[in-house]
């Protein structure tokens, strides 16, 4: 295989014919790649390879060859090309982790493989000494090659066959074979060959590189495409194993570099795509060790492809969604000054593009070609992940990450095309959403942390690295100000001391080095630019080398007297250390550098003239005796004139010159080291980071593209888009993002408006048993296909699932559900967790019934219909075209699910509660404003009009929609026990202001505002918060007018009533509230609450927990009484219309049945006598006099059932009169020592009987009055009886029975008739037998002393019997009294205190009976 490959290469033949010729070289192309390729390639030798390779190479570069043979030859050397770099693999696998080993041994070879191919006899691979077309640059004295690697420009020559005839000279080689020689005619002995490896392939590799030098004239540009792509074959095949061999990376990171990045700084086509494809590919396989080129490459990418100009404004796009794009990339480097020194040569910044480090105009072919390139790069999943942990992340390193999102953001837009071409914006736009996909589908990776650096401390550098970059800018405008911010924010240590000051000026690129010179050299910071000079090592370094150092710094000032201190200082520096041989001293070295800054200004000054140049024996003559009374050594400064006149002291940044590209370039290379190799991040750790940097520009990119779209296709990618980014920032906690999200969709869903849409319009069209709503809104929306997807995005991409981590977004979904709803698109839900009513929707005023009339009634019939409106003022009826639109957006509506969300909202934690209430309280209008809703209708609520009529209004217009704001943060703030902690009082104090404004609110809004209100105040109990207080609420509620009072009392009662369902402090707080009992009072009347209020007060009297207290002992008799009164109010009523009813029916059918006022009349009686169980407890804790006890606490009672006792309904006066006789005879009432009881005959019982006397209060029930005076006068008597021996005591007990003898008296001439007479005539006749036997009425013919006592008595009291009963004394007196009649027994003790039972049914309807 060897002597065949030597053959091959070495072969000769007579040139007759150039297409016989070309032949023949073809079936050697052909040969050498079969051999290569074949199974014995693996035999070759080194050098055999590198002489195929030589010879491919020449063929590929001879011009004179057709177009045809040099393809094919490229085809070929391709082919082989990708066999050799294949060999990589193999070798690693052979060297395991001895690589670098391995690398190290072929380096050191004896004989190094010099592959050379050659055109004409002229090497195609020039030496670095072959003219000055790229002269070596010098960093720091010391040749840039010792800086790269030590391979580099090495060739010689070798021709191919010439069509004269003239054969290529034979090079002397250990492979040159003559195979005229037998095969075994040798004595020598064959020498052992190793199969080929690292040596011929890195020299194969570093002779395509040297191809691509772009400043030599013998390499044109076909040669260099040639080149570009049989390099990129060897990329893809073997660029990670390139990566890591050493030998190998450092061609890649030094020549592959600084070639490719000038390369793509031509304007022929072909070598630009050529130079971005091999670029691309290298970074792709290689980028692990191309940190800081791959840094340079993509900078000037940016600066080239991101436009400076504004975006044009759009027709019916808001500017505010496209807020976020940069208007220019970030800067690594400030802007330049453009003043001059004079000791420089700076050029504008326009021409400083041709560096290769700023962009410039460049042509559109050549924009979209670089942007596919950033494109195929940003395909790498991990790609801008890296860029930002590598770069953005560190403090010396530009933002790449963000300015490539940047870039993309802004070409996505249209007006990209007009500077580019139409392929970029949709180029950048995939690029976009392939970023977002990216991150999208790593949401659900397993974190990997080992071995990438902590999150915290790259967000901390982070952090560092903008304020170092707002501190630079200031610095940059102002050098103290900049010093004093970076101090405050802990940057600089000490602001005072100048080592801190200086450390950070020296070690940041983002100081003007202009502006530094100016700083530095001020006569005030002395200090401070020693302690700058002291960072630098000068040791060993000649003049003109030390001073290149310094100036690469910082640029000198333009003022002399200051150039002058900072090279004295620096001399002085120079000679700090050990004097360097032949300097006699700083003076020396003052003069010497002053000397190079002008010799520096004079070589490089274009507006001198090269024959008026100072030469090197007028720099020598000018330095006589300067160096201590002598002169310097000729030799050193002819070194210094040398160095000087070849490489000029200059700042990179400020030429355009390959010069300058080279010493830039030298600075990288010197930087490689320290910035380490690039980390390869597969991992999802740092995408929460990364996407809080770059989400801005995407959504906004995002919203343009949405609007200004007019390709189907592009919708459903942005759509996708928007969703993936609203579950990035959910996942990662990017709330900005995701309010930013829905800020931008609400905007073009156009439902989200500031101003509330109109509702004066709305109709409603029935058709069968279905209706719709035509509104504006729904018109609008359902014609704009735009808007609608917009809102389903928002809804079902957007929101749904991600409500937990909406902070200021909830602001415009608030917004848009207000609109929906006022506009009657979506229902109340809620309604029905607080065991509602769901909240009236809007009335419509115009309703339109489709069914009545013909689907087509024609063009006259529509005219007609129209005028007829017009003319009565009344709205249009909807078009079908209004009403398919409606429609359209009823289903839109429908299919955003917005009742679920409503749902999900309701179950948040309480965080994410209190931002949803903060917008719900934002739409509610303000103490200080009237109150006008966020989103309020034309006209208030009313009951439809058919045919358009027309309804006035009156008082404020009915809106739902403040309804539902407030019901919804209720239900949020009663969900339980943290949401009310966390929003209760905010809620609280938002729906107390809008009951405090009841004048300016609907009634129906303001009864439900209250009983929302009553159920915080009832979850604020049981929580024991003070924020909502029970008086304040209920003074609220009964400073309510009454017409308002009585609007609201159905729910207000329904509120108390949960407030005071369970025992508690608040139930006692509010039935201590005179302010509640004041409302009780004020609304019990009302038919549709009345039941309630009764059952309301039933409870308390019936509470075990005793809820009657002394505070509301009052109200409540007095509420009973008023219940009582009004049974016996129905009664009347119903007696009139019975006694109507009996005139046409007989009087045997069964009587009607009792209403439900009458029922209560009956309970609320017997409610007032179950209260005498409390008085004495009452009396107790009362503390009172007893005289003002007995009036507090048992005047009411008595009071009450005296009032009933006369009441126009028959049951309820015959349950009063029975209660009134079981509270009479309480064992509590009476005592012996006090007296304030008797008042139940002058206060009860005689009032009674005399309003029983009284014709109209006879004329309520003629029939049963009777009765009832008969009843009333036995228990007159009867209770007197039963207190006789403790009346005896009383003074006044003369005047009582008399006044009974009165009353009996009047009974009996009140002509009731003989039963009357009897009943009472009986009663009176037990009442003095019991006096006779018990010695209070004796005639006074008795001897004794009390007969006298009684002498008087006994003439009065017959006196007033003899008047109506003459027979009495002679029946008393002549007869024993009856044995029935027994003296009536005083209770025991234990029945005193035991309470009175409730009285029988039969005492209840026989008053009679009961007395008796």
């Amino acid at each position: 295989m060897q002597l065949l490959s030597a053959a091959i290469t070495h072969c000769r033949f007579e040139a007759s014919d150039s297409a016989a010729d070309e032949t023949v070289l073809l079936q050697i192309l052909k040969l050498m790649e079969g051999i290569l390729s074949g199974p014995g390639g693996d035999l070759l030798g080194d050098e055999s390879v590198c002489e195929m390779m030589e010879t491919g190479l020449s063929m590929c570069c001879q011009v004179r060859l057709s177009a045809l043979l040099r393809r094919s030859a490229e085809m070929s050397m391709s082919s082989m090309c990708q066999v050799v770099f294949q060999r990589l693999k193999t070798l690693e696998v052979e060297a395991g982790d001895n690589i670098e080993a391995m690398d190290a041994e072929s380096r050191d070879s004896p004989n190094p493989l010099k592959l050379e191919p050659s055109v004409n006899g002229s090497s195609v691979v020039p030496t670095s000494n072959e003219g000055e077309e790229n002269p070596t640059s010098k960093v720091d004295g010391k040749d840039g090659s010792q800086v790269a690697t030590e391979e580099r420009h090495v060739s010689t020559s070798m021709d191919l066959p010439r069509k004269n005839g003239e054969s290529i000279p034979q090079r002397a080689s250990a492979s040159a074979v003559d195979l005229s020689q037998p095969a075994g005619g040798t004595t020598e002995e064959v020498v052992s060959i190793k199969p080929y490896g690292l040596p011929s392939i890195r020299e194969l590799f570093r002779v395509l590189v040297d191809l691509l030098q772009p400043h030599t004239k013998q390499h044109g540009d076909e040669m260099k495409v040639m080149a570009l792509r049989i390099i990129d074959v060897a990329l893809e095949v073997a660029g990670p194993s390139i990566a890591r061999h050493p030998s190998l990376a450092m061609l890649a990171k030094d020549d592959l570099c600084r070639h490719l990045f000038q390369l793509v700084r031509s304007e022929n086509m072909t070598l630009l795509n050529g130079s971005l494809r091999v670029a691309g590919t290298l970074l792709h396989t290689c980028r692990g060790v191309l940190k800081l080129q791959q840094e340079l490459f993509l900078s000037y990418l940016v600066a080239c492809l991101h436009p400076r100009v504004e975006i044009p404004p759009e027709p019916g796009i808001d500017p505010a969604l496209y807020e976020g794009i940069p208007d220019a990339p970030k800067l690594v480097r400030p802007t330049t000054s453009s003043s001059s020194s004079g000791r420089s040569t700076p050029v504008p910044v326009k021409d400083r593009q041709k560096l290769g480090m700023e962009g410039g105009s460049r042509k559109p072919d050549a924009r979209e070609a670089m942007v596919e390139s950033i494109g195929a790069l940003s395909r790498i999943p991990s790609y801008l992940v890296e860029l930002f942990v590598n770069y953005d992340c560190e403090v010396d390193r530009a933002d790449l990450c963000e300015d490539m999102i940047g870039l993309l953001a802004r070409n996505a837009f249209p007006d990209a095309a007009t500077w580019s071409t139409t392929n970029v914006p949709a180029l950048c736009l995939d690029a976009l959403l392939g970023y977002i996909q990216f991150v999208a589908d790593r949401l659900d990776n397993r974190p990997k942390l080992d071995g990438y650096p902590d999150q915290k401390r790259l967000q901390e550098q982070r952090a560092r690295k903008k304020i170092v970059i707002r501190g630079a800018s200031r610095f940059n405008e102002h050098p103290k100000s900049g010093i004093a911010f970076l101090a405050s924010q802990g940057i600089i240590d000490d602001p005072d001391n100048v080592h801190s000051v200086a450390s950070f000026l020296r070690g940041t690129t983002r100081i003007s080095k202009a502006v530094l010179g100016d700083f530095l050299s001020k006569k005030a910071h002395d200090q401070l630019l020693r302690a700058f000079m002291d960072l630098f090592d000068f040791n060993g370094k000649r003049v003109d080398e030390a001073l290149r150092e310094l100036l690469n710094s910082f640029r000198l000032p333009g003022e002399a007297p200051l150039i002058e201190r900072i090279v004295e200082v620096f001399s002085e520096k120079y000679c700090s250390g050990a004097t360097p041989e032949g300097i006699a001293g700083k003076d020396a070295v003052h003069v010497l550098a002053y000397a190079i800054i002008i010799l520096n200004t004079d070589q490089h000054n274009p507006s001198v003239k090269d024959e008026k140049r100072m030469k090197q024996a007028d720099f020598a003559k000018n330095l006589r005796g300067v160096n201590g009374g002598g002169d310097f050594d000729p030799a050193y400064l002819q070194q210094i004139y040398d160095s000087i006149r070849n490489n000029e002291i200059i700042l990179p940044e400020e030429h355009n010159t390959a010069r300058a590209f080279d010493y830039a370039w030298e600075e990288l290379l010197l930087k490689t080291k320290d910035a380490g190799d690039l980390m390869l991040c597969d991992t999802n750790i740092f995408d929460a980071d990364m996407f809080q940097g770059t989400w801005r520009p995407i959504v906004a990119t995002l919203s343009y593209v949405f609007m200004s779209a007019s390709e189907d296709v592009v919708f459903p990618r942005i759509n996708t888009g928007f969703l993936q980014c609203a579950q990035i920032a959910a996942r990662y906690g990017v709330t900005e993002a995701l309010d930013q999200i829905i800020y931008r969709l609400s905007l073009m869903s156009t439902i989200a408006l500031d101003r509330p849409w109109n509702t004066s319009l709305n109709t409603k069209v029935q058709r069968g048993k279905g209706s719709v709503m035509v509104s504006e809104l729904a018109v609008k929306l359902g014609g704009n296909f735009r808007a609608k997807l917009a809102t389903y995005v928002l809804f079902h991409n957007v929101v749904h699932g991600n409500v937990q981590e909406i902070r200021t977004g909830w602001k415009y979904i608030v917004q848009i559900w207000l609109n929906l709803f006022a506009n009657s698109l979506i229902s109340p839900s809620l309604s029905r967790q607080l065991q509602l009513e769901p909240i009236p929707l809007q009335t419509p005023t115009h309703v339109v019934d489709r069914a009545d009339k013909p689907a087509d009634g024609g063009f006259i019939q529509s005219f007609f219909s129209t005028i007829s409106s017009y003319t009565a003022d009344d709205p249009p009826e909807p078009s079908e075209e209004e009403l398919e639109y409606t429609l359209t957006t009823v289903d839109c509506i429908i299919n955003c699910h917005i009742e679920d969300l409503l749902a999900d909202a309701t179950q948040m934690p309480p965080r994410a509660t209190k931002d949803l209430t903060l917008a719900l309280l934002e739409q509610l209008p303000q103490d200080s404003s009237p109150l006008v809703p966020t989103v309020k209708l034309e006209r208030p609520a009313a009951p439809p009009k058919m045919n358009g009529q027309r309804q006035g209004s009156r008082g404020p217009a009915y809106d739902p929609s403040l309804l539902y704001v407030l019901e919804l943060i209720t239900v949020l703030a009663i969900r339980d026990d943290e949401n009310f902690a966390a929003v209760g009082e905010l809620v609280a104090d938002a729906i107390q202001n809008i009951v405090r404004n009841a004048v300016n609110i609907h009634s129906m809004v303001l009864a439900r505002a209250v009983f929302y209100l009553l159920l915080l105040l009832q979850k604020s109990a049981d929580q024991d918060q003070s924020f909502v207080r029970a008086p304040v609420v209920l003074h609220m509620i009964s400073s309510f007018s009454q017409p308002r009072l009585e609007r609201a009392a159905t729910l207000v009662l329904k509120g108390v009533s949960i407030c005071i369902k369970e025992s508690g402090s608040l139930r006692n707080e509010i039935l201590n509230t005179p302010d509640f009992w004041s409302m009780i009072e004020r609304i019990h009347a009302l038919p549709a609450v009345s039941a309630n209020v009764f059952n309301l007060l039933k409870a308390v009297v019936e509470d075990r927990a005793l809820a009657v207290t002394g505070d509301n002992y009052e109200f409540v008799i007095g509420l009973l009484n008023s219940f009582a009164n009004a049974g016996g109010a129905a009664a009347a009523s119903q007696q009139h219309r019975e006694s109507n009813g009996r005139r046409q029916q007989s009087q045997e059918h069964n009587p009607p049945k009792e209403s439900e006022e009458i029922q209560r009349g009956q309970e609320a009686v017997y409610l007032v006598y179950q209260l005498t169980t409390r008085v004495p407890t009452l009396i107790e804790q009362s503390h009172l006099e007893r005289n003002e006890a007995w009036i507090t606490y048992w005047s009411p009672i008595f009071s009450c059932l005296r009032m009933q006792c006369e009441n126009p309904h028959r049951a309820i006066r015959r349950r009063a009169f029975s209660c009134l006789q079981g509270a009479l005879q309480s064992a509590e009432l009476a005592s012996t020592d006090h007296q304030e009881w008797t008042a139940i005959f002058a206060e009860v019982l005689f009032p009674l009987i005399e309003r029983l006397l009284k014709p109209e209060v006879y004329q309520a029930d003629p029939a049963g009055m009777s009765e009832t005076r008969v009843a009333v006068a036995k228990l007159l008597c009867k209770i007197f009886l039963h207190y006789l021996v403790t009346l005896a005591e009383w003074d006044g007990m003369l005047e009582t029975w008399y006044k009974i003898l009165e009353l009996m008296e009047r009974l009996m001439g009140s002509g009731q008739g003989h039963g009357m007479e009897e009943e009472i005539s009986e009663s009176l006749k037990n009442i003095l037998y019991f006096m006779k036997s018990d010695g209070y009425l004796v005639p006074p013919s008795s001897s004794s002393a009390e007969a006298k006592d009684t002498s008087n008595m006994w003439h009065e009291t017959w006196k007033r019997v003899d008047r109506f009963l003459p027979g009495m004394r002679k029946e008393i007196f002549s007869e024993s009294p009856p044995q029935s009649k027994a003296r009536p027994r005083q209770s025991t003790e234990k029945e005193a205190k035991r309470p009175p039972p409730p009285p029988p049914a039969s005492a209840a309807e026989d008053p009679q009976h009961a007395s008796a």
